[in-house]
């Protein structure tokens, strides 16, 4: 859990500069909010969607991603009229998968979402939002930044053409899913992880001869903006979504440090979506990262806040321990305080929890205003004045 906030604290503060406020939309929603988006047949929906009727007779599940959610939650609660607006969210997310390193069926995520701007600008703030969370984990140098684009819907309807009647040729040779994507959803074909589909898809038309004009200048000015601030990137020109609301820039982070797992960052443009799911034609783009990925890659877990350990000595200093306790954690220290045991016992606890500091009062100490208080590194010890024990211990905060 250290590490999992690490992730998401870091992810928190870090967009919070580019004016992200965050959101939180339910674990479930309605299962059309996904079929509609994800496109129901595709292998989220058809697949890996944990969706079940609830007591009301609604067909609701749980959230296999959050964009949809944030979607939907901008054109019900009418936030058209405040565009641009700028989301963070962190939470749970499931999917029925084979679990394996980095693929948990509940998984977790942090991501945003910019809604209401259509410049190029906007792509390079997400990803400069993003280079800045993994800057801040220490984990950029681990990842390489891939990015392509998918056009505007007109680029996008000639190349679904071009790919239809190429893997057409090739139809005995794709592997199943492919070839019921090869008339649904084509785009999907390119991304397939099947050996045998690899090998035809190394030859398949590439997206950017099938551009036009206004697809590339947008191209264009995304990487210009990312060279402006000297964010490096890789083209991928086979790097896609399947989706038809996806438009212009789709992005990823990737690594070779999680074995097969290798995003741990992506995003893309989503025009279309909004306007799918009934609202004003409203542009939109955003990314999402795994909290599991990135903690795995930011190795060891952070260092727990040692607390310092409170040991009574005699009766009579059980409740003096107890409102001391009090006092020290109003002065902002993290305090253990045993309620049972000889000092034996509970010095052996000190050490079992982290301790770094113990303070021993007895009846002895109290009839003196003083307190004993032992470095548990160095084992060295010094009376300090009850009065005085809050400055004292500040060093141990």
């Amino acid at each position: 859990m250290r590490s999992h906030r690490r992730v998401i604290e870091t992810a928190r503060q870090a967009v919070e500069l580019y004016g992200y406020d965050e959101i939180a939309t339910p674990i479930f929603e309605f299962s059309q909010v996904f079929e509609r988006t994800l496109g129901e047949a595709s292998d989220i929906v058809t697949k890996e969607m944990y969706s079940f009727s609830d007591k009301g007779g609604d067909v609701i599940t749980l959230r296999p991603e959050n964009t949809a959610g944030v979607a939907r939650c901008f054109i019900s609660e009418g936030l058209a009229q405040q565009v641009p607006v700028r989301f963070f969210y962190a939470g749970p997310m499931f999917r029925h998968e084979r679990p394996q390193k980095g693929r948990q069926r509940q998984f977790h995520q942090v991501g945003v979402e910019l809604i209401g701007l259509a410049q190029p600008q906007a792509d390079v703030e997400v990803i400069a939002a993003g280079v800045r969370v993994l800057d801040g984990l220490g984990v950029l140098d681990k990842t390489v930044l891939e990015i392509n684009t998918l056009g505007d819907p007109e680029s996008r309807e000639a190349y679904r053409g071009v790919l239809v009647d190429y893997f057409s040729r090739h139809v005995d040779a794709l592997s199943e899913d492919s070839r019921a994507r090869l008339t649904r959803n084509p785009l999907r074909i390119l991304d397939s992880k099947d050996e045998g589909d690899r090998r035809i898809v190394a030859d398949a038309p590439l997206f950017a001869d099938y551009l036009n004009a206004a697809s590339v200048d947008f191209f264009e000015r995304v990487k210009e903006g990312l060279t402006a601030l000297g964010i490096g990137y890789q083209l991928n020109p086979r790097l896609v979504r399947g989706l038809d609301y996806y438009s212009h820039t789709a992005f990823e982070f990737t690594t070779t440090a999680l074995g097969a797992q290798g995003t741990v960052l992506a995003g893309g443009r989503y025009d279309g979506l909004i306007k799918m799911m009934g609202g004003a034609d409203t542009p939109g783009v955003g990314w999402a990262a795994g909290v599991e990925r990135l903690a795995m890659l930011c190795g060891a877990a952070p260092a727990f806040r040692r607390p310092v350990a409170l040991v009574p000595v005699g009766a009579a200093a059980e409740t003096e321990a107890f409102k001391l306790a009090e006092r020290l954690r109003g002065a902002g220290l993290r305090v253990d305080l045993a309620y049972s045991g000889n000092m034996s016992r509970r010095m052996k606890r000190a050490n079992r929890v982290g301790a770094a500091a113990s303070v021993l009062v007895g009846e002895d100490e109290l009839a003196r205003g003083v307190a004993t208080v032992r470095n548990m590194d160095t084992g060295t010890q010094d009376e300090v004045a009850l009065t005085s024990l809050e400055e004292y211990l500040a060093q141990y905060r």
